[in-house]
C-alpha cells in the first residue's frame, strides 16, 4: 500500500540533479564543439606550416622530399578546406529543420576529411622529418 508521500503527480517531475534545471542548447554545444575542433586544427596546422618549413629548407637532400612536399601541401590544403567548413557549418542554426539536413551533411564531410587528414599525417609522420646528419653538418660552421 502505496502512501501520499510515494504517489507523484503526473504534471510534476521531480528534478533528480542541479544540471536538470537549465536545458542543454543543441546550438551552443554544436558551437563549442565546432570551435574546439577548430583550434585543434590550428594546432596541427601550425605543425604542418613547420614541417613545410623544414622540408623547404633541407630541399633535394632530403630522401623523400618531392613525397613529403606533397603530403604536407595537402594536409594544409585539406585543413584550410576543413576550416572553412567549420565556418559555415558553425552559421548553421540547427534548431531550424533545414538547417539540420546542411549541419548532417556537413558534419558527415568534415568528419570524412578529418580522417583523410589524420592518415596523410601518419603518413608524413612514418617518413620523418628528423634533421639527416648531412643536412645538420653543413649547416655547422
Amino acid at each position: 500500500m502505496a502512501s501520499g508521500l510515494d504517489r507523484v503527480n503526473e504534471n510534476e517531475k521531480p528534478i533528480k540533479n542541479a544540471w536538470q534545471l537549465k536545458a542543454m542548447d543543441a546550438n551552443r554545444y554544436a558551437t563549442k564543439k565546432t570551435i574546439a575542433q577548430g583550434m585543434l586544427d590550428i594546432a596541427l596546422l601550425t605543425a604542418n606550416a613547420s614541417q613545410l618549413k623544414y622540408i623547404l629548407q633541407v630541399g633535394e637532400q632530403h630522401q623523400f622530399y618531392k613525397l613529403m612536399l606533397i603530403l604536407i601541401s595537402l594536409s594544409i590544403v585539406m585543413q584550410l578546406l576543413v576550416g572553412i567548413l567549420f565556418v559555415v557549418i558553425g552559421s548553421l542554426n540547427i534548431n531550424r529543420e533545414q538547417d539540420q539536413t546542411a549541419a548532417v551533411i556537413l558534419n558527415d564531410v568534415i568528419l570524412v576529411v578529418v580522417f583523410i587528414i589524420s592518415v596523410v599525417n601518419v603518413i608524413i609522420s612514418g617518413f620523418g622529418l628528423e634533421y639527416s646528419y648531412s643536412y645538420q653538418h653543413e649547416k655547422t660552421p
